[in-house]
């Protein structure tokens, strides 16, 4: 160290202290320690903070939780901090031993953030609070506060204060316990995202229900009961099962081109499945699969969706080694108890790159179901279905459905949507002539690319392709 160096930490410390020596007392900054000290019988610089961390998105779990058990006690109290900015930077302890010093932090009322408890329905929670109850008799402190990434704080966090370790452990294994099945997740349909401060602050997105009839659903007949049978059936009949000694957990893999209705197929099964716990992993968010898992084994009867699976379970011979991802989703489902009531339900438009290993397992993927192109009858109720309400002839949704061979069902849905959309352009009433002309239109040697990317089926390559 030279000596200008040593000289400026010198001054810096001279000043750090001068500041410390000139610095005024907060007004009522003495109020935390008072409640402490007064709520616990003792002052809380002697005693440890045990922190337990909760995931951020459980944090309506967890104030759902904490009003339950601090509401056994009467005199309960929720306060807040006060002090600014700089109590996101401190722990409870830091806080404690900073106001011990300088009485910095007066009491306030708490902070909220509202949180969504399902589709249409949010929860005021507790933000950043200090909770003082009576916990089987004895005192208990907890600060509740939020995750705040940009404060350095990824997960959410319970700083709780008691006499004695004991009753800190006591009252965080009732939470523990608790948390494992009590959620506002029960019974819902979530979505887990990533968020830009990675997987583990990734949000959880409620969403609707959906409400579709067996009639919605075109496939080959038989496919849709087998799977529904697989997914929903199993679970309908449990306790059977298990009372004959066989396992629930289950595997279903939905195979076929893009655009033959592999996710329609699965909102149906969401829409059958009332009471039932659905998690929805898709794109980036499959990183998320020991998370997704971990939920559904605690709030089962559960299925766990993976779309597009092939992104993350590509077989390793194709590739340069393993997928770190692949791993995560062979272990997420090798995890579960024979016992555990959760269903996976994977789709992929590239079946042929899947890795074996899931696959073919059983007990992994036990039932695999191609939904494939749909024949000219079935084409024709696609037809049907979406054109419900309109003004097109049996004759000329039977043309369409003739001329269009070789396309999916998202391809009948978009003719029915280019003919009303031509009609309404020309102020016209939707007619026959505006779905022929429509069905021209797609299927013209010149639409070539466009019906590729809205589902064609048709294939000009040659045998040798790779993958055909």
């Amino acid at each position: 160290m030279d000596e200008k160096m040593g000289t400026f930490i010198t001054d810096f410390g001279a000043l750090v202290r001068l500041a410390q020596a000139t610095a005024q007392p907060i007004e009522g900054g003495d109020e935390l320690l008072q409640a402490l000290t007064g709520h616990l019988g003792v002052r809380p610089k002697e005693l440890s903070v045990v922190v337990e961390e909760i995931p951020a998105h459980r944090l309506a779990d967890v104030d759902i939780l904490l009003e339950d058990i601090a509401g056994r006690d009467p005199n309960a109290r929720l306060v807040g901090i006060g002090g600014g900015e700089q109590r996101n930077h401190m722990s409870l302890s830091d806080i404690v031993q900073h106001a011990q010093m300088y009485a910095a932090f007066p009491l306030a009322p708490p902070d909220y953030t509202n949180q969504p408890v399902g589709p249409d329905e949010q929860r005021q929670t507790v933000a950043l609070g200090l909770r003082l109850f009576r916990y089987d008799g004895v005192a208990i402190a907890v600060l509740q506060r939020e995750a705040k990434p940009n404060f350095g704080r990824q997960l959410a966090t319970l700083e709780v204060l008691a006499a004695k370790p004991a009753d800190t452990a006591a009252f965080l294994a009732e939470v523990r316990r608790r948390m494992e099945h009590e959620s506002v997740f029960k019974g819902q349909i979530i979505s887990l995202q990533v968020s830009e401060y990675g997987p583990s602050m990734g949000g959880v997105t409620f969403i609707r229900r959906p409400e579709l009839d067996r009639a919605d659903i075109i496939l080959p007949h038989g496919v849709l009961a087998r799977v529904e049978d697989h997914t929903l059936g199993i679970s309908r009949q449990g306790q059977d099962l298990k009372a004959h000694g066989q396992h629930l957990k289950r595997g279903l893999l939905l195979y076929g081109p893009p655009g033959t209705g592999k996710t329609h197929t699965v909102r149906y099964l969401l829409g059958q499945s009332a009471g039932t716990t659905a998690v929805l992993l898709s794109g980036g968010a499959l990183a998320r699969i020991s998370e997704a898992a971990k939920l559904a084994r605690a709030l089962a009867p559960s299925i766990v969706v993976l779309e597009d699976c092939d992104l993350i379970a590509e077989d390793r011979s194709f590739g340069h080694g393993p997928q770190p991802l692949l791993f995560e989703v062979l272990d997420a489902m090798d995890g579960l108890d024979s016992d555990s009531d959760v269903a996976f339900v994977l789709t992929t438009n590239r079946v042929d790159m899947l890795e074996r290993a899931l696959a073919q397992r059983p007990g992994r993927v036990d039932l695999a179901v191609e939904i494939p192109m749909p024949v000219e009858h079935e084409r024709l109720a696609l037809l049907q279905l979406y054109a419900r309400n309109l003004g097109f002839s049996a004759s000329a949704l039977e043309a369409a459905a003739a001329q269009t061979d070789g396309t999916t069902a998202s391809l009948a849905k978009e003719l029915i949507r280019r003919a009303v959309v031509a009609a309404s352009l020309a102020g016209d009433v939707p007619g026959d002539s505006h779905l022929a002309a429509a069905a021209q239109q797609l299927m013209d040697d010149s639409s070539a690319l466009t019906r590729s990317l809205l589902g064609s089926g048709k294939d000009t390559r040659g045998p040798d392709f790779p993958g055909r």
